[in-house]
């Protein structure tokens, strides 16, 4: 494996660069992030048109025959760092796109962690950002970046007010838009970046009162597990908020009038509108959109407490039945028939008597006069291990 660089010159420009791993030895132990170099006798490229870190076409390769100096004149007008930031809508026109991963920055106002000491197989971070338009995006950092995020927030001196996050990639799952860590990820917390340090003194003169995330960080408690009926209760009388649940229950309905599956779009996962020879998606205005046949189940469960209505999305169904609905769907409809409109699979069918242990999603909608279900975010069978939360405390 060789090693990917960024370098930036004297106007701004960033341009990747790469050393083949047959030429580490030679390069590496000279090249050190954030020194300057003289560089001579080297080949250009186009770059891989996927998962770009920066706007240019081109890469600099390290060949045999290239040669570097490094600069010690404190003199250089060469920038010390570079970043691509993107708003809200041009993230969201990048989600699914896999062609760039670009960089933002804006206020960290919640932080949720499966984080625990000593760390533990499929570590998560989820980090609410409110971008510069005051709209909030989700940054998800998975496994070693968890933990590196984790540590270094709760031991942060002080209340980390502002986060600079380089090179993520845009996904909208659900409908909503999702930032994924990715390899090249950097996180800078306030002022360890020029970037980060101006947006800081921004936000101090505007003073937006938002809770620091250290602090938010270790108020985050277990998932609690509780009775159907506890959940009905809560949802009566507790505030409006967004928190998950236990739950233990037994199928006693599959509502098949509601079907089991959907064609969503590609692209956002919203439902489509069927026309006569094309999907219309209306979240994204294309009259064009691709379809994808994506799971949604709902079902009655019951324990001794109480019942309720639940539904159950595409990525826990395919989990738990190993199968895409795209393939249930290719064995369920008949000729010119479409899957939405056949009766569930007999896998679905067959869940009706059986018990589950699941983590239910609640959120402020679940307190409106709209809600019929609560959604399961996580299922699994009745004597398999449940799961980490999906949010832990920071215990030790």
């Amino acid at each position: 494996m060789g090693v990917d660089m960024l370098f930036i010159d004297s106007q701004a420009t960033i341009m990747p660069a790469t050393v083949n791993v047959n030429r580490l030895s030679t390069f590496a132990p000279h090249l050190k992030a954030g020194s300057l170099y003289s560089l001579i006798r080297f080949d250009v490229t186009r770059c891989n048109p996927s998962f770009r870190l920066t706007d240019s076409a081109l890469i600099i390769r390290f060949t045999d025959s290239t040669r570097f100096t490094e600069i010690t004149e404190a003199a250089s007008t060469i920038l010390g760092e570079g970043f691509r930031f993107r708003n809200h809508s041009e993230l969201l026109g990048l989600a699914n796109s896999n062609s760039q991963l670009p960089d933002i920055i804006g206020e960290i106002t919640a932080v949720k962690s499966t984080v625990t000491n000593p760390p533990q197989d499929k570590e998560r971070v989820m980090a609410t950002i409110k971008l510069d338009n005051n709209v909030s995006v989700t940054l998800s950092l998975f496994d070693t970046q968890a933990v590196s995020f984790h540590k270094k927030l709760d031991g942060y001196k002080g209340d980390p007010r502002v986060v600079v996050a380089s090179n993520i990639n845009p996904k909208i799952v659900g409908g909503r838009l999702f930032l994924n860590a990715t390899s090249a990820t950097h996180i800078f917390f306030d002022k360890e970046s020029n970037a980060g340090e101006s947006y800081f003194y921004k936000l101090v003169s505007n003073e937006t009162g938002n809770i620091s995330a250290a602090s938010l960080l270790k108020g985050y408690a277990k998932v609690e597990h509780i009775t159907i009926a506890e959940l009905n209760e809560f949802i009566i009388t507790a505030n409006s908020q967004d928190i998950e649940f236990s739950c233990t229950g037994k199928v006693t309905t599959i509502k098949s009038d509601k079907g089991w599956c959907y064609v969503s779009c590609s692209k956002c996962s919203k439902k489509l509108q069927r026309t006569v020879s094309s999907f219309t998606c209306m979240t994204c205005n294309n009259t064009n959109a691709v379809g994808v046949l994506r799971y949604r189940v709902e079902l009655t469960i019951a324990d001794d407490t109480s019942e309720a209505q639940f539904v159950c999305f595409d990525g826990e169904m395919q989990k738990l039945h190993l199968l895409r609905a795209s393939e249930a769907g290719e064995q369920m409809a008949g000729k010119g028939e479409n899957p939405e409109d056949c009766q569930p699979p007999p896998f679905i069918a067959d869940m009706v008597g059986k018990s589950y242990k699941f983590q239910v999603r609640v959120t402020s909608y679940n307190f409106t006069a709209q809600h019929q279900t609560f959604t399961i975010s996580r299922i699994l069978n009745e004597h398999e291990r449940l799961p980490l939360p999906e949010f832990a405390a920071n215990v030790s």
